[in-house]
C-alpha cells in the first residue's frame, strides 16, 4: 500500500456508490457520506487492487468495513497533515469539545518529546478536522497517532503517558512501528507481551520493532 494510502489516512470520495463491501451496507452509510464524503484507511492488507476503508456514521456503533479503488480516492489526508496544519486554531468548536482543545497542548508535549512532525489526531477529531462536520462530541476522548520508526525507550514512553494524563481529556495513543501498531499504555506498562496490531491480525510480542521477537 503507498504511503499515502496507510492506516488511519483519510480519504475523500465522489459518492458512496464507488465503494465496495463484502455485505449490502446498512442504510445509513449513505447518508453519512452524503454529508461527509470521507472514508478512513482500516488495518489491513489491500484486495484485489482496492484499500481497505471504513465508514463512520453518526455514533460510535455506526461503522462499515468496505473497499475502495485507488483511481476513486480524490484527497488523502493523513493524520501528520493533519497536525502540521493546525486547523484546531481556528476551530471554533474547542470551546465546547475537550478533545479539540487538548490538540494545542498536545502539539507541545509532542514538540519536547521530539515527535514534533510524527503525530497527529485519529477518530472523531481527525474526522472532523479533514471533513470539516462537526463529529467529536463533549464526551470524546482524544485518539492519537504516534510514527515511531525508531524504538522507543520505555522511560520516554512513561514520560509521554503522564503527560497525556494531566490533559482534561482521556487520551488514547497508538505508536506505529514499521511492524504495527502498539498501544502507548500497554507499551509503557513494560508487559513481557503486548498486543501488536498488523494487516494480518493482532498477536502478541516482546518488542514490537524487532522481527520474530514474539511473546512466550
Amino acid at each position: 500500500m503507498p504511503p499515502e494510502m496507510r492506516t488511519h489516512t483519510l480519504l475523500r470520495i465522489a459518492a458512496a456508490e464507488v465503494l465496495r463491501y463484502d455485505t449490502p451496507p446498512p442504510d445509513w452509510v449513505s447518508r453519512a457520506l452524503g454529508l461527509a464524503p470521507w472514508v478512513v484507511v482500516r488495518r489491513g492488507a489491500p484486495r484485489d487492487g482496492m484499500i481497505p476503508v471504513g465508514a463512520r456514521g453518526a455514533v460510535r456503533s455506526e461503522r462499515c468495513a468496505a473497499w475502495l479503488r485507488s483511481c476513486d480516492v480524490l484527497e488523502a489526508l493523513d493524520p501528520l497533515e493533519l497536525a502540521a496544519r493546525r486547523a484546531w486554531r481556528a476551530e471554533r468548536r474547542c470551546a465546547e469539545v475537550p478533545a479539540l482543545a487538548a490538540l494545542a497542548p498536545v502539539e507541545e508535549v509532542m514538540r519536547l518529546a521530539s515527535f514534533g512532525s510524527c503525530w497527529g489526531p485519529t477518530g472523531s477529531v481527525g474526522f472532523e478536522l479533514a471533513s470539516g462536520r462537526a463529529t467529536a462530541t463533549p464526551a470524546s476522548d482524544l485518539d492519537l497517532m504516534v510514527r515511531a520508526d525508531q524504538p522507543l525507550e520505555r522511560a520516554a514512553a512513561v514520560a509521554l503517558l503522564a503527560e497525556f494524563a494531566s490533559l482534561p481529556v482521556r487520551v488514547d495513543a497508538l505508536l506505529e512501528t514499521p511492524r504495527g501498531a502498539v498501544a502507548l499504555a500497554e507499551y509503557a506498562s513494560a508487559a513481557q507481551r503486548i498486543v501488536l496490531r498488523t494487516a494480518n491480525g493482532a498477536g502478541w510480542v516482546a518488542d514490537p520493532w524487532v522481527a520474530g521477537a514474539a511473546g512466550a
